[in-house]
């Protein structure tokens, strides 16, 4: 039987500001960096995504769930966010084909979230004053000492979290009788980016994030793939290396999000946390070679320093997000390697960029 009572519920920022809301029926408390995601659709793939891991995701889509979820939606084998803040919750759904009702998809994993917030205003306020830490409860009676908590939280800055949701032993994905072989560094990698590359005639092998460039090697691959994920890139040493190792030989090399930004930094180029991040399903982005505007799909909370790009013998931006001017791709000039700061795979969102993972097959038969 479903929740019905409506107990009070809020948000507490780290700067101490509050917002209120009420229950779906979880209760409990639960820690993270807020950030908000403005598609209007898409939230099943979103809360599996393990790129938003150790986040209090925020949706602008005033009516989250009334569609349902879907087990082939699932980008990961479980909620990955760390708890919900919606202004209307659905907890029953009209879609034909859905299998579980949204409510039913969090209590199985038991996984808080709160409705009923007033989102305008909240995303209003991550607009003004940037991401911070926040925990989202029901238990207001200990709010003194959730506060305490909440101040000793760590910051996304300097967190290294691809080791928490990366496979923990290596696996085969697709079809073993494929013409070409891509080895796959998972730093939080989706089902869909799985699923793109198996589709043109390419058989996967996925390894954990800290695995070395010779174990990846060993299976003799056609090409590398360095996959998107969650927190901090500069921490992740082993993977920059694996990433210079690749480069050195010119090996095919394609990096998306998080594996884009470790590229970088094994080119000495550095990264960023940005003010508020990019996250929705409308992104615009200038393709420089071809002169064209893609819309896109994103999900980063950290970029690529984009002077230090410019000023890389090497490096040429190929990309640009039009709003702020950011990194938004790059390739190597005198390498096989290249890589995109946005979700050429979406899910959710448009296919302008599925071009991306023809360019990579293109690069391994050249």
């Amino acid at each position: 039987m479903k929740y019905t009572k409506r107990e009070k519920a809020l948000v507490l920022l780290a700067d101490g500001t509050i917002f209120f809301g009420k229950s779906i029926g979880i209760k409990g408390s639960s820690f993270g960096e807020i950030c908000f995601n403005t598609g209007m659709t898409g939230y099943q793939e979103v809360f599996t995504d393990p790129s938003y891991f150790g986040q209090l995701m925020v949706t602008t889509n005033a009516h989250i769930g009334n569609y349902g979820t879907l087990e082939e939606d699932n980008q990961s084998s479980s909620i990955k966010i760390s708890g919900l803040i919606c202004k209307n919750f659905s907890f029953t759904h009209t879609r034909p084909r859905g299998t579980e009702d949204l409510f039913e998809f969090f209590n199985s994993q038991n996984v808080v979230a709160i409705s009923d917030v007033d989102t305008r205003a909240l995303v209003r306020y991550i607009r003004d004053n940037g991401a911070q830490n926040a925990v989202i409860t029901t238990e207001i009676d200990k709010l003194d000492q959730l506060r305490e908590e909440l101040q000793d939280y760590p910051s996304m800055e300097g967190r290294e979290l691809a080791s928490v949701v990366s496979t923990k032993e290596p696996y085969f994905f697709g079809d073993p009788n494929a013409t070409h072989k891509v080895a796959t560094l998972d730093l939080g990698i989706k089902r869909s980016i799985l699923n793109n590359i198996a589709s043109h005639d390419i058989y996967l092998k996925v390894f954990p994030y800290d695995t070395n460039y010779e174990t990846m090697a060993a299976w003799e691959p056609d090409g590398y793939f360095i996959s998107n994920g969650p927190g901090d890139p500069e921490p992740l040493i082993s993977a920059q290396q694996v990433a210079r190792e690749i480069i050195k030989r010119n090996l095919p090399l394609f990096g998306i999000c998080l594996g884009h930004q470790v590229i970088a930094l094994a080119n000495d180029v550095s990264t960023f946390k940005m003010f508020n991040g990019h996250r929705g399903i409308n992104h615009p982005v200038l393709n420089h070679q071809t002169g064209k505007g893609e819309i896109t799909s994103q999900n980063h909370g950290f970029a690529v320093n984009r002077e230090e790009a410019e000023a890389h013998d090497d490096i040429e931006i190929t990309h640009t997000h039009l709003n702020d001017k950011t990194v938004a791709g790059l390739k190597l000039k005198s390498k096989k390697c290249f890589s995109v700061q946005y979700h050429p795979e979406a899910s959710p969102g448009p296919n302008d960029a599925k071009y991306l993972f023809t360019q990579f097959k293109e690069l391994i038969t050249q």
